[in-house]
């Protein structure tokens, strides 16, 4: 009889072609997103004369350093232009597709992959982006890879990899209003820590795991790197399914039936073992914010600042026993990988409906075709008539780009993923929250819990 495997289990066994006696792995790739921060491994390509492998199942897209705003006119410096220019050069030169500033398919790399059904069950993606863990939402073994891997994979479409051990969280209960899939990381983030999943491959699982939508699962399983684990993934459902169907490169006719036999092999069997399970109430969850200068440094929006990390707390500009909520915030942020998808919006929406921002902000959709689809719902302008800018598809404030940068000493509300010193500019106090979070907090000018304003609104 075989024995019970996990969903790392099985996807591992059905990528591995070598494993060597030192443990490592030879796995195949099946999909290789790369963007401007990938000319180092190009160049290591062009020293040797090497070709890439399979272009085919490579994809060049403009994200991390694309303009949001003023793209028609350049948008960006000299140097950014400049590495754009090298992506369409090398993506020309390799054959390799390309999504480039003026292709309406454009937008944050682990934005668009999901929503061209380029991210499928069942299949190992590759980025040079610790966020590739997003992809794992869709039962994908998915993790992101240095600038010395992403050259090997260009080169042979394979990669050496140790197996992690395998972490399952389970969410019990049942969200309480404001509460989303945000929270839920965040909250797990801040309890476990930093390294509380430290090496290993985290499953999610249980009910509301199982509620979740697909982007809320993106949202979930790309946060996974900030707890310390390798990658994030979910076993496919109905819900990955029917996201799937019907996208441009999603499977067809009795190629789908194929796809879907397979992907309902892809869960974790009974009894499988793993090496850590951890249960949450879901039900105990409130909106998360951070405090601090790290992600796990969070607590819900009606606690008081912690007796922690005094460095952190001296450059955020707080003090233990503080209450978090009623914080004065300068700015705010709507985007990102992590919360930049058309359900992130129309939360932010929901929030900012009829109400007028206090503080100035930046609303940069995850990709073209969210910016089209929010603008055909009205989501646009709600944003303006609220006060905030409307901008362009791209990483912008998340890494603080092309001049979107919060001020030294400048506090924002950020729908990103991470908090760490100077990550949105020199400085800059950033507190990562939901995007529904982040909308309170423009309408009141402060760190504000959201359930305050539902007044009856549905908010995710």
């Amino acid at each position: 009889m075989t024995a019970p495997r996990t969903l790392l289990d099985k996807l591992w066994a059905s990528h591995q072609i070598a494993r060597r006696a030192d443990g490592f792995s030879l796995l195949w790739v099946d999909r290789h997103l790369v963007h401007e921060g990938s000319h180092h491994a190009f160049a290591k390509l062009s020293e040797r004369g090497v070709k890439v492998a399979e272009p085919d199942l490579t994809l060049a897209v403009a994200d991390h350093y694309a303009p949001v705003r003023n793209r028609a006119g350049g948008g960006a410096t000299p140097q950014i232009r400049e590495m754009i220019a090298r992506l369409e050069a090398n993506a020309a030169t390799h054959g390799i597709p390309l999504l480039g500033l003026s292709d309406p398919r454009q937008g944050i790399v682990h934005v668009i992959g999901p929503e061209l059904g380029l991210t499928l069950p069942g299949l190992l993606i590759n980025c040079g982006d610790s966020h590739t863990s997003t992809h794992g939402a869709f039962g994908a073994l998915a993790f992101g890879i240095g600038a010395t891997e992403v050259a090997h994979v260009l080169a042979t479409q394979t990669i050496w990899q140790t197996k992690p051990p395998a972490m399952r969280i389970r969410f019990t209960g049942r969200l309480g209003p404001g509460v989303g899939a945000k929270d839920l990381a965040l909250n797990w983030i801040a309890r476990l820590g930093a390294d509380g999943a430290r090496g290993h491959a985290v499953e999610y699982a249980g009910p509301v795991v199982e509620a979740l939508s697909m982007e809320a699962r993106m949202t979930l399983c790309n946060l996974s790197i900030e707890g310390g684990a390798r990658f994030g993934m979910i076993a496919p459902d109905e819900v990955t399914r029917t996201y799937v169907r019907g996208r441009p490169h999603a499977p067809e006719g009795l190629a789908w039936q194929r796809a879907e036999a397979a992907w309902a092999r892809l869960h974790s069997d009974a009894d499988a073992p793993f090496a850590q399970e951890v249960t949450l109430d879901a039900a105990e969850i409130a909106p998360v914010v951070t405090w601090g200068t790290r992600p796990d440094q969070a607590v819900p929006v009606d606690a008081t600042v912690p007796d922690k990390d005094p460095d952190a707390l001296d450059y955020m500009g707080l003090t233990s026993g503080m209450p978090l909520s009623g914080t004065p915030v300068d700015q705010v942020f709507i985007g990102s990988c992590t919360n930049g998808r058309i359900e992130d919006l129309r939360a932010a929406a929901a929030v900012l409906a009829g109400r007028r921002a206090r503080v100035p902000g930046l609303v940069a959709p995850g990709s073209m075709a969210v910016k089209a689809q929010a603008e055909a719902e009205g989501l646009d302008r709600i944003f303006t008539a609220a006060g905030l800018d409307w901008a362009a598809a791209g990483c912008s404030m998340c890494v603080g780009m092309n001049g979107d940068l919060v001020a030294p000493g400048k506090r924002c509300a950020s729908t990103t993923n991470r908090n760490f010193r100077g990550r949105q500019g020199q400085g800059a106090r950033t507190h990562l929250m939901s995007p529904a979070m982040v909308a309170a907090a423009a309408v009141t000018g402060a760190i504000t819990d959201v359930r305050q304003l539902l007044s009856g609104r549905a908010v995710a």
